[in-house]
């Protein structure tokens, strides 16, 4: 039986999501909140373009770059009048291999320019070329 198209994008938005997530922090220098909108916003662009997957070859991959966009797009738009927090949210305990080693990655990701940032995180997180 064929899979209708919202079932193959559930189970497509439910095996990338965290890592998605996971991205959109190190991108937003540890804002959760930025993140959460960061990963929906990503979701709901790739659902309705979700039709279109089939030339696509790679969804993941796709998915990367719409939320890497959606990053600079939404820097570009609120990089005057919002600034990060100074504090660090409470982690779970299965977050907190190095404590230190984390606040020192994302103080070194909030200097750089979204864009460098961008590039940073592809590069070394996502291990792109």
């Amino acid at each position: 039986m064929r899979k209708s198209r919202a079932d193959e994008f559930l189970e497509f938005a439910s095996a990338r999501t965290g890592h998605l997530f996971r991205s959109a922090c190190l991108l937003t220098s540890g804002d959760t909140h930025l993140a959460e909108d960061l990963t929906q916003e990503t979701l709901g662009r790739m659902y309705t373009h979700w039709g279109r997957m089939a030339r696509i070859g790679n969804p993941a991959a796709y998915a990367q770059t719409v939320l890497v966009r959606t990053f600079l797009s939404h820097r570009r738009r609120r990089s005057a009048t919002e600034r990060p927090l100074g504090e660090l949210p409470d982690r779970a305990p299965e977050h907190a291999e190095d404590p230190a080693l984390r606040i020192a990655l994302l103080d070194a990701l909030a200097g750089l320019a979204p864009k460098d940032r961008a590039v940073v995180v592809l590069r070394y997180w996502e291990d792109r070329s």
